[in-house]
């Protein structure tokens, strides 16, 4: 899953951004308003962390302009202790939720796993298939009782697929939800982690749930696709 995060204060950003790609998420910064509002425009996120009090343009005002966009990429909220007016200020923006700061990483990452959850309609934190289950507030990985180890990145597209089950994903939806933004879209990255993905999940397996479905892109589902 793919988050953009808008911090100002640049040693907390690079705390919350390490903590998240070590939790397999792929994550782009930005350090004012104005910049992150068009990262937030151009670029596609399963989830945005917004500071409120923020250069060039606060963080009201980009959750404001963002919605004013029809996007309806989860926002949460970044707000100081006690300040009930910014929390106030900041659900009535388009927020979805917010968190006072100080802050716990592992709140933070809850509610970030809550928000993504919410906007695909999912109502358990498991995802399964078959005799696959994925956890992805624990990051485990099971078929048939049995623990898989996966890369981040391997984690991360499986997530998108399980979230998407049944449904065709884009080797560009991939791109765009796992990596980031200076990922080079014309390697074949994505094409080796699908590989080696299905050799973790399928190999030791008789019934195959990640397919390939060439020059369209990519499925998971317990049944064999129609081509």
């Amino acid at each position: 899953m793919r988050i953009l995060l808008i911090e100002d204060e640049k040693r907390l950003s690079h705390y919350v951004k390490k903590g998240l790609t070590e939790s397999g998420f792929a994550v782009d910064t930005a350090y004012d308003g104005e910049d992150g509002l068009y990262l937030a425009k151009e670029e596609t996120y399963d989830a945005i962390i917004l500071d409120v009090m923020l250069p060039k343009l606060s963080g009201v005002e980009v959750c404001k302009q963002l919605r004013a966009t029809s996007k309806n990429t989860p926002v949460i909220m970044l707000t100081a202790r006690g300040e009930t007016e910014d929390k106030i200020s900041g659900l009535e923006s388009g927020a979805d939720d917010y968190l006072t700061k100080p802050f716990v990483f592992a709140e933070l990452k809850a509610r970030i796993n809550a928000l993504i959850r919410r906007n695909y309609h999912q109502t358990s934190n498991n995802l399964s298939i078959s005799d696959l289950e994925v956890d992805p507030l624990k990051h485990t990985v099971k078929r048939s009782k049995i623990l898989i180890k996966l890369t981040p990145k391997e984690f991360a597209i499986l997530e998108l697929l399980l979230r998407r089950k049944d449904e065709v994903v884009t080797r560009t939806q991939v791109i765009e939800h796992v990596w980031d933004y200076n990922f080079d879209s014309m390697s074949n990255v994505v094409d080796v982690f699908m590989g080696t993905l299905r050799k973790k999940i399928d190999r030791s397996h008789k019934i195959k749930l990640i397919h390939t479905l060439h020059g369209v892109g990519y499925m998971i589902s317990d049944k064999p696709p129609k081509v």
